[in-house]
């Protein structure tokens, strides 16, 4: 089986596992294809002026914003041409096959970051991330930046095995437009980054008042 096969592989199943995690907080979680593609579409409605509008409600501190460009043409299409149905929700962006070559290339895909990457907030304020992409995301504290919970993206980009915060049964996956929040309680250098796209991180140094 080709890398590129494995991987889409292993991308739909952690589609699939991640519909069916975290029901309490994330919308219902599809059971089909045709279930994927209706919540896909959906979600479109809450991206964009949406995810602009939350961020705007929770920057009592600081927002971080996770982006991507996922194309949904390809990206939507069944292995091994693209990841399946339900993957991507937005208008346009980086076609599958072009995603696979960069991450294999440089080790990150550009269109897909945290924004900013680094932040300064002070203790005690809301630190906040709005999913402003198309794909899911995931805003997850780590004590060192490593691996995801998908093995091909690591393998491709180099990242090594899966970090222990990158449970999949553990993390808070955020769905497009979706958001979290935290009141920040201690300072120092905190480090996040996506358990599904690891090359996306951010620092957030934490500052007494």
């Amino acid at each position: 089986m080709s890398i590129r096969v494995s991987f889409v592989a292993v991308c739909a199943a952690a589609i699939v596992m991640i519909g069916c995690q975290n029901r309490q907080s994330l919308p219902a979680g599809p059971s089909s294809s045709d279930q994927i593609a209706a919540a896909s579409t959906a979600s479109v409605k809450t991206t964009g002026a949406a995810a602009r509008v939350e961020a705007a409600k929770v920057d009592q501190g600081k927002t971080v914003m996770l982006m991507d460009a996922c194309d949904p043409e390809t990206f939507n299409a069944p292995p091994p041409a693209g990841v399946g149905p339900g993957t991507c929700s937005r208008q346009g962006g980086v076609r599958f096959a072009s995603f696979i070559d960069e991450l294999a290339r440089h080790h990150s895909v550009g269109a897909w970051h945290m924004a900013p990457g680094e932040v300064t907030i002070k203790l005690g304020d809301v630190l906040s991330a709005v999913n402003h992409g198309g794909e899911a995301h995931t805003f997850t504290e780590v004590e060192e930046f490593g691996g995801g919970f998908v093995p091909q993206i690591n393998q491709i980009g180099g990242f090594g095995d899966a970090i222990p915060e990158c449970d999949p049964q553990a993390v808070h996956v955020l769905r497009p437009g979706e958001s979290s929040r935290e009141t920040t309680d201690e300072a120092g250098v905190e480090k996040y980054q996506c358990c599904i796209h690891p090359w996306m991180r951010t620092e957030v140094r934490i500052v007494q008042r």
